[in-house]
């Protein structure tokens, strides 16, 4: 993919997720898909989580461009599917947190992993962020139109991701790729210690 293609690309997601981010915002969710599209974007923990696996899938590029958030996007509704049948996962919340602070320094450290490796971390990270996701759901909500709703803006914060880890990654921007990173994981911390 050319430089152009990928700062228009790069342009058009971001262009649109603050959109997407204030949909939300004051207003009461009526449906499941709603609801779940929401939940997503409104949490900054999942939101960072999100767009940290995008741009750590982008650094590795080749297979893992579309395997790790493919991994990440089907074991986050698996975690769901969890939460919603009732399993309970432990220390979900304390995961959350640590997933920020791993991916962060899979991303500052510009870290290239096995894609076998690359995948099992972003499924573990997904497990937990899903399983919140389901946990959360209100129980007067179709739980199909929810888990679409919450798979679709995750997969929504995934490109975003891998755009702006395309655009670094077109540009050489490798000290920006690990600001980011470093950001992910102290907002980690930052939760954690909040």
């Amino acid at each position: 993919m050319n430089k152009k293609r990928i700062l228009s690309f790069t342009g058009l997601a971001i262009a649109l997720a603050p959109a997407a981010a204030m949909a939300h915002v004051g207003t009461a969710t009526t449906g499941g898909f709603a609801a779940g599209f929401t939940h997503t974007l409104g949490g900054a923990d999942h939101l960072l989580a999100m767009l940290g696996i995008g741009l750590w899938a982008a650094f590795m590029g080749g297979r893992s461009l579309w395997a790790v958030p493919a991994a990440f996007l089907l074991t986050m509704l698996a975690g769901g599917v969890l939460a919603i049948a009732g399993l309970a996962l432990p220390l979900v919340e304390a995961g959350i947190l640590a997933s920020l602070l791993i991916v962060g320094l899979l991303v500052a450290g510009t870290l290239r992993l096995p894609l076998f490796a690359s995948m099992s971390i972003a499924a573990g990270v997904a497990l937990l962020h899903g399983h919140a996701h389901g946990t959360e759901m209100p129980l007067a909500l179709n739980a199909a139109s929810y888990g679409l709703g919450f798979t679709l803006s995750a997969a929504l914060l995934l490109a975003v991701g891998a755009a702006a880890g395309l655009a670094l990654k077109a540009f050489s921007a490798t000290t920006a790729y690990r600001v980011a990173g470093a950001a992910i994981a102290a907002a980690g911390l930052g939760f954690a210690a909040g």
